[in-house]
């Protein structure tokens, strides 16, 4: 089972705050638990043991209500933090009550309670923190339980409490420089966990703008792709044309070329408008990558495209036009480096589909490699390049996936692209 005392950076604060706690206590459990062993053991100094254990058994009792609490899942508020602290100053004044009092070297331990409260807590709360600590020094004057010192200490009790007081700062320097440490490393963590999701705000930003660029341009383009395609039906009808074969090829090859720039554009735009959302298409997975298969195998040679289906049992997903865009520009990228070979390969792995597209090109160089899914990390040096593997992975982060990039052992890359088929499931009303 995993320990709720050990939290990731990405947890809130007071969880985390709450689980030092947690810990500190613990440590002052046993610590405490050492000194009685020692004072009434080898220094034959006589204790009421019995408030003390209890004491002991509350902060045991409190570490694990604490636990409890960071179980349930939920953060842990400022209050909760308090209320945790003052318990923690109760129980040394207690101790300390009927162990001497004020005359116990151990009474600068509630300095180390005032710091934890000033480190942790709101200002309020911190003041309540030292409010607290004055006010267990003042019931320390109170009828305290003295102690009765052997012979040994008693000729010189002062010499005992001189080291009394050196063990004492001894445990409080070690102790804040421990609990100071853990804290500023949950701050650099918590910076970091910042930092990673301002990147993420920023290429989410950055994915928007594109976006609106690629659907003004894609608006742009609609009108002279129409021209073209109605000017070319017209050619291709033409007596003269339809008598010189080569030149009727040539322009039926160009009205495919045309139909696809068509077919992208409107890609770009269901995209741009949330496809699914507009005009849900429904398919199965196995139509779904084979159809990106097709069109990517329609614009090489024959034969330069291997496709391997190992999906298995199909199964109906809605079909989404960005994810449909980003896997063919992976495929393209791939047939631009290596055009004689390129090998797409689909499976299931439980609740994932696994699409892996590999080629024969000159693979990943090292900076890629380190750079993967930031934009503009391109091999091929153009300006703008970059932004194909950049744009695969905010779609699938989108869609609960991922991707994975290397360098085959035998040459050339490998783009892996895992998805959760949940993801695409068709939501209730959209089954066919």
């Amino acid at each position: 089972m995993t320990d709720p005392t050990i939290l990731p950076a990405r947890a809130p604060a007071g969880r985390r705050n709450m689980a030092l706690l947690i810990q500190l206590r613990w440590l002052a459990v046993g610590g405490q638990l050492a000194t009685i062993g020692i004072v009434s053991g080898p220094m034959g100094i006589s204790l009421a043991r019995a408030p003390l254990l209890v004491a002991i058994l509350v902060l045991i009792a409190i570490n694990f209500a604490s636990v409890a609490l960071l179980r349930r899942g939920r953060g842990v508020t400022n209050a909760e933090l308090t209320a945790a602290l003052l318990f923690d100053v109760a129980a040394l004044g207690w101790q300390l009550h009927h162990s001497g009092g004020l005359a116990n070297p151990f009474v600068s331990l509630f300095l180390l309670q005032v710091v934890i409260g000033a480190i942790l807590l709101t200002p309020r709360s911190s003041w309540a923190i030292v409010v607290a600590a004055l006010a267990a020094l003042a019931a320390l004057r109170v009828d305290p339980t003295p102690l009765v010192l052997p012979p040994p200490y008693a000729a010189d009790p002062m010499k005992l409490y001189l080291q009394g007081s050196f063990v004492c700062f001894l445990l409080i320097a070690v102790l804040l420089v421990a609990f100071v440490t853990r804290i500023s490393r949950n701050l650099r963590d918590s910076d970091a966990a910042l930092a990673a999701s301002r990147q993420r705000a920023a290429e989410e930003d950055h994915i928007v703008r594109m976006g609106l660029l690629a659907s003004g341009a894609a608006h742009e383009l609609g009108t002279p792709l129409s021209t073209l395609s109605v000017l070319i039906g017209d050619w291709k009808a033409a007596p003269a044309v339809m008598r010189n074969a080569e030149l009727h090829e040539d322009l039926v090859e160009m009205d495919a070329a045309v139909a696809r720039c068509k077919a992208i554009v409107s890609g770009i735009l269901m995209s741009a408008g949330e496809a699914r959302g507009i005009a849900p298409q429904l398919t199965t997975i196995r139509t779904f990558v084979t159809e990106i298969a097709d069109l990517s195998a329609a614009a090489r040679r024959l034969g330069t495209l291997e496709f391997n289906d190992r999906l298995g049992p199909d199964v109906a997903i809605v079909s989404d036009a960005a994810l449909r865009q980003v896997i063919g520009n992976v495929m393209d990228n791939a047939a631009e480096v290596s055009p004689d070979w390129t090998r797409v390969t689909a499976l299931r792995d439980g609740a994932m589909v696994v699409i892996e597209i590999s080629d024969r090109g000159p693979g990943f160089s090292a900076e890629m490699l380190e750079r993967f899914g930031q934009p503009y990390s391109s091999s091929k040096g153009r300006p703008g390049g970059g932004l194909g593997l950049f744009l695969l992975v905010n779609v699938l982060r989108k869609l609960g996936g991922s991707a994975q990039v290397e360098n085959r052992d035998e040459g050339g890359a490998l783009v892996r692209i895992i998805l959760p088929l949940a993801a695409l499931a068709p939501r209730e009303g959209e089954a066919p």
